[in-house]
């Protein structure tokens, strides 16, 4: 964990909308026209779906959760609208540059597989693309003119997502 150096601009990545919103926003866009076009569903066993769906639930928000203890443990903001007053580089940190949007898509997953939508099972590829573009890359602007050269060994070193 390192400290930041004062950002000259304004003081946040500027991402379009809140990361949960959008991932919400692309499931229940892939739910509804599910619903409206009658689709029908994956075709696992309600107890396989059901079990993944959990399964998808508790790993996802496990992982968001460990990561944002992380930002919270060294005092700096989760939300990417706020100020980063610190580069967090261990934990779950030193294995993925993006631990907490993994697991927002982790947590989409298990929620598009508990409604038993392939609409909104096909649409986290795009909210994906959405998310990289839209957000981390901005955040990793925003993050190597507030950081410098701690944020370029940390990229260097560990992978934007796994």
């Amino acid at each position: 964990m390192s400290q930041g150096r004062p950002v000259p601009q304004r003081d946040h990545p500027g991402v379009i909308a809140p990361p949960p919103l959008i991932f919400l926003g692309f499931l229940l866009l892939g739910w509804g026209l599910g619903e409206v076009i009658a689709e029908p569903g994956l075709g696992f066993a309600d107890t396989l779906r059901r079990g993944l769906a959990v399964a998808g639930l508790l790993v996802g928000l496990g992982i968001e959760g460990w990561a944002a203890g992380l930002f919270r443990k060294a005092r700096t903001a989760v939300q990417p609208w706020k100020p980063s007053t610190a580069l967090v580089t261990t934990g779950i940190y030193g294995l993925t540059r993006n631990p907490i949007y993994l697991g927002f898509a982790i947590t989409y997953l298990g929620l598009a597989i508990g409604l038993d939508s392939p609409l909104a099972l096909i649409l986290l590829i795009p909210c994906l693309v959405v998310i990289d573009r839209f957000v981390i890359r901005r955040e990793e602007h925003y993050l190597q003119a507030r950081f410098g050269a701690d944020y370029d060994r940390y990229r260097q070193r560990v992978r934007r997502w796994l």
